[in-house]
């Protein structure tokens, strides 16, 4: 399936096989509502808006990614329906509406994930399977007086929707992902840790360099929060960096009316809104960029663990995923960052290890000193997470850029970076590591949106003294810019380690919001690799044509747009 570039999708017979290609008519948008059945305990899908008391959620879906490289997927919920209900129902109209996106992603980036690796999957699932079944117990022991607890248990009921969702979408089409299809999408950042955890003895790296896992050699994200120079607004931006089969998008905003506990009397979440980028079938960003309501902005990008010693701290009880403690933060963080921090360090899984960056915008005043308290960045390894009020390096230097290399000093000790330095150099630092002196260059030169955008997309590999690799040949690699392009590096080029080397891989989206933003929970999005100054990708130009991209436009040459919401 995945050789053949042009073909049809044959539902009927059960065939994938779809042509990657850009076409031009409108976007179709669609909307439905889920009204709850009491008596058979399920939910029903109507198309026309009924009753405000009679559903449970609304959700809206446009397919826009031929034209503007992203779909857009927004849910509301009603606050008349316990919380369970109102998650449940949310994950449903999202798997419903989405679910063909969700198996395209799932044929283009997850089908072959076990394949010759059954050894390792059946061990992540017992793993899986020992820590759903703990976090149930604490969700229902926990609901009605702790919202951590109660929090969590949402978001595992939210994706049960989801799957019952999908699976009433697909009922007549003989398309199944398996029972851990959905769990999949939802941990793919831990799976970096998971592969080095559980990989066979003998595995070499091969095995563990598969498209869906991310290694420490693999860069992934760069981000930057910029203080203009009049001190009129602050940037926050994030670039995304992956495997190109992954770029079926989605921009997603959920609006919640679920309460901080379970209890009769409990308030609503101040997340009760928020925007981010994101991927069919996953419930949090993974990118990650999010716009919340309570004024914060929360982002990320992969630090990694390199230190194979902390992997045995890494248990199935007693820890809660990632992914599902960013969320509960979005979610439960109103009244400073510091909130976001201590929510977010309960129950440190210590997989998907990030750097965040938390920007609280009530606390930023156009064209007046910046206030202590409005800018913290925290790093995550197993057993130990680092936070601090970093405010005065916005002040001092007017910029925070994030490349994947720790900032504290006992992170990057512990994760094992000073050996990955010393054997192949400045690029592991975090001072003179490539993205690091581009952003410290450059970024004087952002005075509006369109510089910030053209600070994000930056790629001028082949003339930029600061992107030459000294042991690669030819001297320069597309992985060293703001935002990468590796499938442009020499196939027969020699490089000294693979994040360097030619690969699909690389910067494939830009997100930026602002202080006006984010007042709507707005921002700027660019699907797609960079562009500017180099050649547009295109699938069937690319001698990566035969990994399957099926939903994906051809050519991805896409402006920046703007998000739009109903509510």
């Amino acid at each position: 399936m995945n050789r053949f570039h042009l073909a049809c999708l044959l539902v009927s017979l059960q065939l994938i096989c779809i042509q990657s290609v850009q076409v031009s008519q409108a976007p179709e948008s669609k909307t439905a509502f889920a009204v709850f059945d009491e008596s058979n305990e399920e939910f029903v899908i109507v198309h026309h808006e009924p009753p405000r008391d009679k559903y449970v959620a609304g959700a809206q879906f446009t397919n826009a990614i031929n034209q503007t490289g992203w779909a857009n997927f927004e849910v509301w919920t009603n606050g008349n329906f316990p919380d369970s209900v109102q998650s449940k129902a949310a994950g449903f109209l999202e798997g419903y509406l989405t679910h063909e996106l969700i198996y395209f992603s799932y044929l283009n980036t997850l089908q072959d994930y076990c394949k010759g690796r059954d050894g390792y999957c059946s061990k992540l699932r017992t793993f899986l399977a020992t820590n759903t079944k703990w976090v149930n117990k604490m969700y229902t022991k926990l609901r009605n007086t702790s919202p951590f607890w109660h929090q969590v248990g949402l978001f595992y009921e939210q994706m049960e929707g989801l799957a019952a969702g999908w699976e009433k979408a697909a009922v007549n089409t003989g398309h199944s992902m398996g029972t851990y299809g959905f769990m999949w999408f939802n941990i793919f950042g831990d799976m970096e840790e998971f592969e080095q955890m559980f990989a066979p003895q003998k595995a070499g790296k091969d095995w563990r360099l598969n498209k869906v896992g991310r290694r420490h050699m693999f860069a992934s994200c760069s981000a930057l929060i910029k203080v203009l120079p009049d001190a009129s607004d602050i940037y926050t931006s994030h670039v995304t960096w992956n495997g190109y089969e992954s770029m079926i998008r989605i921009l997603k905003k959920y609006n919640f009316e679920v309460h901080r506990t379970a209890a009769e009397d409990s308030a609503v979440i101040p997340g009760h809104s928020m925007s981010f980028s994101s991927y069919p079938g996953l419930l949090y960003s993974g990118d990650d960029f999010s716009v919340i309501s309570s004024g914060l902005v929360s982002m990320e990008t992969t630090i990694g663990n390199n230190n194979v010693e902390l992997f045995k701290y890494i248990k199935p009880t007693g820890q809660v995923l990632e992914g599902v403690r960013s969320m509960v933060a979005n979610r439960l963080a109103s009244s400073g960052i510091k909130k976001w921090t201590e929510v977010f360090s309960r129950h440190n899984s210590g997989t998907y290890n990030n750097q965040w960056m938390i920007v609280d915008y009530k606390l930023f005043k156009p064209f007046k000193p910046l206030r202590d308290g409005l800018f913290w960045v925290l790093e995550q390894l197993p057993t130990l997470i680092e936070s601090r009020d970093a405010t005065d390096v916005l002040r001092s230097q007017s910029f925070w850029p994030s490349y994947n290399s720790p900032y504290f000093p006992t992170i990057f000790n512990l994760s094992g970076v000073p050996a990955l330095v010393e054997e192949y150099g400045d690029w592991f630092t975090y001072d003179k590591t490539p993205r690091a002196l581009i952003f410290n260059r450059d970024q004087s030169k952002i005075t509006d949106m369109d510089s910030m955008i053209r600070m994000m997309r930056y790629n001028d590999y082949r003339n930029d003294p600061l992107s030459r690799c000294e042991k690669c040949e030819p001297k320069y690699s597309g992985e060293n810019a703001i935002s990468a392009r590796n499938d442009l590096n020499p196939a027969n080029g020699t490089y000294p380690f693979h994040a360097l080397s030619h690969r699909s891989h690389g910067a494939t989206d830009c997100k930026v919001t602002s202080h006006q933003l984010m007042t709507s929970l707005d921002f700027i999005a660019v699907g797609g690799p960079t562009f500017d100054s180099l050649p547009a990708f295109r699938w069937s130009e690319s001698d990566f044509v035969n990994l399957s991209h099926i939903g994906h436009p051809d050519l991805w040459k896409f402006e920046p747009v703007q998000t739009k919401w109903t509510l």
